[in-house]
């Protein structure tokens, strides 16, 4: 029985496989329930996402602070961890490892406070592109892809650069033109 349920997992994959840890969606929300930033791994509707926002923001602030931070829902496992004025909250399967997504909320927020020095809400309010920059290179699909805090700053760097050289190409051209 055991082999047909490891055989059954998401792609073939056993359940203790580090990569299985599916994230379907990340949601930024500030203590007023105020949505910051959301990024979608798994298709949903309009609807659907608006919904989702509102049962995951009430099931979530509604929580006393000194109760854990794994919370089952629907069919999902709801991982949050608050910083400062944030909550940062992940969506993954109910078979992956709650640790590891916390540890990846964890180096998130570790890379935005290296990129923005010092990371606040106002930060993620105007520099939401490099926030979602930073978080597309950390996860892609649904899964992570780089753990290095180095190298993917380094990529948002030279992101930064190259759409600085293309501005002043782009005015240079319009100036001359």
């Amino acid at each position: 029985a055991r082999r047909r349920q490891e055989s059954s997992t998401h792609a073939g994959r056993r359940e203790g496989d580090a990569r299985a840890a599916m994230i379907h969606f990340v949601l930024l929300l500030n203590r007023q329930g105020k949505v910051r930033l959301t990024k979608w791994y798994s298709p949903y509707s309009q609807k659907e996402r608006k919904k989702t926002i509102r049962e995951v923001t009430n099931r979530v602030l509604g929580r006393p602070d000194r109760l854990c931070n794994f919370l089952d829902w629907r069919d999902y496992t709801l991982i949050y961890k608050r910083y400062a004025s944030l909550y940062f909250i992940f969506c993954v399967d109910n078979t992956s490892n709650e640790l590891i997504a916390l540890e990846t909320i964890h180096k998130y927020v570790l890379t935005l406070d290296r990129y923005f020095e010092n990371v606040c809400e106002l930060d993620i309010i105007y520099g939401f592109d490099q926030a979602y920059y930073i978080l597309d290179e950390f996860i892609m699909s649904g899964e992570i892809q780089e753990t290095s805090t180095r190298n993917m700053l380094k990529h948002i760097y030279n992101q930064n650069a190259q759409e600085k050289s293309e501005e002043k190409k782009g005015g240079l051209s319009a100036i001359l033109s």
